[in-house]
């Protein structure tokens, strides 16, 4: 039984894949665990030369790839590419990891013992990827896990599976062993059942999900009912920082970015603009035209910044953002309200706390910028949201900025760039509603290993018994 995607912009098939369901499960998770100890006991360097054919094999599928995002979900092909890029840094990153997976010696104080640490793989790992960067965010979810000796089961995004089989297509081509690399796919109506009964399923160790906070709840929940760890990497509402003192143009062209790259449908998107007083007025202009001079089109014809976003929920979403902000007091600047999945680059002024547009995470291309009295205050209006991903602040005093940064609460924040940066050697997480855990570099091997202590005793024993 198959299920379709449509394109958001013409209506029509965009791709069709299987329609697993529940029942299809625990056969997946089985043959996973069944390659896991042929896998798991592959040599570091074998293991990093099947890394690197993936690499290359995921390189070869560039058409392919731009193809399908452009069908699936809208994406322009600059994105497609951009994503591309960076889930190829991702997986030969992960080559690199795989002799850096080290343990210790420990010393011990009992006399003759050799006491270790060691880092071993866990075995099934469950990847659970979503649609708006699906190549980078896909490629995230097996690659350090896959580094580390597991096996993998990647969950393919009901509004992009096709891209993600092409994921696991060139995984299968670099060499892997018969059911290291697996891939499921369902119909959004099954998404529930699929979900918990991979979590379920006794041969999964570990869950790694990106995706919205409030699925995330549900999956740690489920998880917890079987003491499984999660890696939960979830929603956001960044905040951008602009003191009195900072370079505005620079400021304008990183909000701008980060509030606007891929529609703004990013997890550190720039959500919120924080700008003191003294400067808000002349940032608001520079701002408001920059905007302005960023076109929406459809991506098919390449001709501009911004494509489609994902569906018409997410057009009703951000309309009713904008009603809501502007119907008690807010300002649109630039943009405004859509009718259709090109939507314009919208920015709203004079954003407080009473307008839903202050916390809820808006996932459209729409900005609120919200003006503070002084530094402190822009701490604290930084600090008021249940989310902690991503951050910045912009200020021509570095040493200034890094102790804002200090005060931020996120898992990331950057000094005079824009909360929107990705590296596949970085540890990137979040805290609070954003979630816990961290992907990337050495980071991910905590995440993807188990630690344990072994010891060897070389001297006969003395016991009190």
């Amino acid at each position: 039984m198959k299920f379709e995607r449509i394109n958001p912009i013409t209506g029509a098939v965009a791709s069709s894949a299987q329609a697993m369901q529940a029942s299809d499960i625990p056969a997946i998770a089985e043959k996973a665990a069944a390659a896991f100890p042929i896998w798991a006991a592959t040599g570091p360097n074998a293991r990093r030369a099947i890394l690197m054919k993936a690499a290359a094999a995921l390189e070869s599928k560039a058409d392919a790839f731009v193809e399908a995002m452009m069908a699936e979900i809208g994406a322009t092909k600059g994105w497609a590419l951009f994503n591309l890029g960076l889930a190829v840094s991702i997986v030969r990153e992960a080559a690199a990891l795989t002799t850096q997976i080290s343990g210790e010696v420990i010393p011990s104080d009992k006399p003759g013992c050799l006491s270790m640490a060691l880092r071993e793989p866990v075995g099934v790992i469950l990847g659970i990827a979503p649609w708006n960067a699906p190549i980078i965010l896909g490629v995230r979810s097996i690659a350090v896990p896959l580094a580390c000796g597991n096996a993998v089961i990647l969950k393919a995004s009901e509004n992009c599976p096709r891209t993600h089989e092409i994921i696991v297509e060139a995984f299968a081509e670099a060499g892997f062993p018969e059911g290291v690399v697996n891939v499921v796919t369902n119909a959004p109506a099954d998404a529930a059942e699929v979900v918990g009964a991979l979590i379920d399923a006794p041969a999964v160790k570990r869950i790694n999900f990106t995706g919205s906070t409030a699925v995330g709840r549900i999956i740690a929940k489920r998880a917890a009912q079987h003491l499984k760890p999660c890696l939960l990497e979830l929603g956001g509402k960044a905040p951008l920082i602009v003191l009195e003192d900072a370079d505005l143009d620079e400021a304008v062209k990183a909000a701008a970015f980060g509030a606007f790259m891929n529609q703004g449908q990013i997890c550190m998107s720039t959500e919120r603009i924080i700008v003191v007083e003294a400067v808000a007025d002349a940032f608001a202009a520079k701002f408001a035209a920059k905007a302005k001079s960023l076109a929406t089109g459809d991506p098919r014809e390449g001709t501009t910044p911004l494509g489609a976003v994902v569906d018409r929920k997410t057009v009703d979403h951000v309309n009713s953002l904008i009603n809501d902000a502007t119907a008690k007091g807010a300002t649109v600047l630039s943009g405004g309200t859509a009718d259709s999945v090109l939507m314009p680059a919208t920015v709203v002024d004079g954003v407080t706390s009473a307008m839903n547009l202050y916390r809820d995470e808006s996932f459209g291309p729409i900005v609120a910028m919200i003006r503070a009295k002084d530094e402190a205050d822009a701490i604290r209006l930084a600090n008021d949201s249940d989310y902690g991903l991503s951050a910045s602040v912009f200020t021509k005093d570095t040493a200034r900025g890094l102790g804002v940064a200090r005060q931020i609460k996120s898992g990331i924040c950057h000094v005079n760039g824009p909360t929107v940066h990705d590296e596949a050697q970085m540890p990137f997480g979040g805290v609070g509603a954003s979630g816990y855990g961290r992907f990337g570099g050495k980071a991910g091997i905590d995440s993807f290993t188990e630690l344990r202590w072994i010891t060897i005793e070389t001297q006969p024993g003395h016991f009190p018994i």
